[in-house]
Formats: C-alpha cells, structure tokens, sequence
C-alpha cells in the first residue's frame, strides 16, 4: 500500500475515530489492547508513516527556534546567527531567521508568524518595545530570550553586551593617543548606539579641552559612512575632527574609503578612525581598523542555551547575561600620536 497514508485512512480502516489512532501514537495506555491492536493492524497494512514534526507542531513541540535580526545584512547579526544555529543543531533543533530591517511592524509581522509556526522559542533583537508581544508569546508557551540587549528579568532572559562601556573604551583609547577633538558617527535613536555615544562622552567628559561631535549617519552600512568621510573631507583640516569613532565597523569601513580614495586625509596621522564589532572585514581593510570587539560566538551560543533553561524550568526563571566588550588596536589608530 502507499506510504502517503494519513491518519484519518488508518482510523477509518479501523473503524475507530481519529482521536483514538492518536491515542495509540501517542497516548497508549489510554486504549483498550484489543482496539489498539486493530489500529496497529491498520497502520501497518496501509504503510502509514508517522509524521513526527507534524505531530510537535500540534503539540506546541516544533524543533524550530525563530530568530528576528535587526539587519541580516550586518556581519555582526549573521555571526550570532551561526553561533545560535550551531548551538541548536547540538540540541536538535533548527533555527529560522527573519530580518526586522529595524522596522517595528516588520518585527511585529514575523513575531506573529513564528508564533503561528508554534516555535520552540523565539530569540530576539527587538526594534522597539516588545515587551507586551513577549508577555502574549509566554502566555501561550513561547519562551523569549532577548538578544543584543537586555532585559527586564521579570519578563523574560536576555543576553547582551555593555554597549557603554564598549563606548567608554573606545573615546578612552582615542583620547589617549592625543587625540582632543573627537567624532562620533551613528544613528542615535538604535539603543545600542544611543548606549556606545553615551559611553563616549563619559570618556570625553573626564578629559579637560576634550570635545566630541554627533553626526548622524541616518544608517549604519558602508554607504552612509562613506556620505559621512565624504562631509569630512570637505571640510577644512582645523575643523575635522583629530578622530573618529563609529558605532559599527560597517560605517568606519565607509568612512575610511572616503579618506584613502581621495588621498587628501591620512589615517591615522590626520584622522584616527575606530569602530564597532570587529567584523572579519576590519582587519583586512586597507588600513586594518582599531574596534570594539563583541563576543558574536558567545551571544548565539548563551542566547540558546537561556532559551532551554527557560524550557527546563517552564518560565519561572530568568537571567541577564551581560558580556563586556573588548578593545582591539590596530593600524587605524595604532602609533598615531598626538
């Protein structure tokens, strides 16, 4: 016979309900032997095929974990991703990733569809305040585990980096070289930068005759921070600013093309330049470039194992985890002087 047999062929074969064939797949004990033998006589001569990743997903059980990224485009984000999917696998699960694009109602869109996917779990980025989403999700048996930022540890667990002191660290070693008249490029109103500026002008703050300019990037890609090098490099020398700090490596990488394509700014001599993330790309860039390095590795791998521990304990218990970031020199800031 064909093994295509459904469950509704295999019940009424039987001459049983359908509910009763389930029974026998899943909760035997709950059959009388005689009945139980008739269903199992009918499963084996139509060939029925137990369909288990269908049967989990009905049960709130599926082996999926959904992800939703503020940009997949971004080094950073991909990194996690593959962190947290080699973490899954481990477990025997698969990880699903959407990307938000850091618009509110793209996130809310594929919140809605990996909750209707019946989810393992959800692990996210958020653009906004998710936190009544998250409250529903739990409600309904979906654990959260916020990434990238944290959380309030009454609603769910989180897994995150001091993106302040990353800042701090940054303007520090910036003014530490000599540097005195500094810059910051980003988009203020993604928490994670608003976070790395505030740590900078902490930093800048401590330093007397020390300021630092915001300009706002209105992106955080490579093609905004090259706009942001092209404005630099339109102005004076005495008015530029003596470094650089940009919240993520994407951006210094723009900058930095801005500066070496027209020849007219040196790094680090005339510019220092620092980033964020310590992608792959920065030190191979043409001037390998000084960041703030984020333990991506250790994200994706801690985002999953929280989400199991809020399976274990069925929700009942959260954790924040907090990573703090690290400084990496290199030649984009490196011997440049005061």
């Amino acid at each position: 016979m064909s093994t295509t047999a459904s469950i509704k062929d295999v019940a009424t074969h039987a001459q049983v309900a359908v509910g009763t064939v389930s029974n026998v797949l899943n909760y035997p004990d709950r059959v009388s032997q005689r009945t139980k033998e008739r269903v199992l006589k009918s499963i084996a001569e139509l060939g029925f095929v137990r369909n288990d990743a269908a049967r989990q997903l009905r049960a709130g059980q599926s082996r999926t974990i959904g992800l939703i990224v503020l940009d997949v485009g971004n080094p950073f984000f991909s990194s996690v991703a593959r962190a947290a999917e080699d973490a899954a696998t481990a477990l025997g699960s698969v990880v699903l990733v959407g990307d938000s694009g850091q618009d509110a109602s793209r996130e809310a869109h594929y919140m809605d569809l990996f909750q209707e996917q019946r989810v393992q779990g959800l692990l996210i980025s958020p653009v906004g305040d998710v936190g009544q989403r998250i409250d529903t999700l739990r409600e309904r048996g979906v654990p959260t585990v916020l990434v990238d930022e944290l959380a309030d540890t009454g609603r769910c667990s989180s897994v995150s980096v001091d993106d302040q002191e990353g800042g701090y660290l940054a303007a520090k070693h910036l003014l530490d070289i000599g540097r005195r008249r500094l810059a910051f490029v980003g988009t203020p109103t993604i928490r994670q930068v608003a976070s790395r500026l505030k740590g900078a002008q902490r930093a800048v703050a401590e330093v007397s005759g020390a300021s630092i300019e915001v300009l706002d990037s209105e992106g955080q890609t490579v093609l905004t921070g090259r706009k942001v090098g092209n404005s630099l490099v339109e102005r004076s020398p005495e008015k530029r600013p003596e470094a650089v700090f940009c919240s993520n490596d994407l951006l210094a990488l723009g900058v930095m093309q801005s500066l070496t394509m027209l020849r007219t700014v040196r790094i680090p001599e005339d510019i220092a330049l620092i980033g964020y993330d310590d992608i792959d790309f920065a030190i191979s860039a043409v001037v390998p470039l000084s960041s703030i390095r984020q333990p991506t590795e250790a994200l994706g791998r801690t985002a999953i194992e929280l989400l199991a521990e809020e399976h274990d304990n069925g929700g009942t218990k959260h954790r924040a985890v907090v990573f703090t970031p690290e400084l990496v020199v290199r030649q984009s800031t490196a011997g440049a002087g005061s």
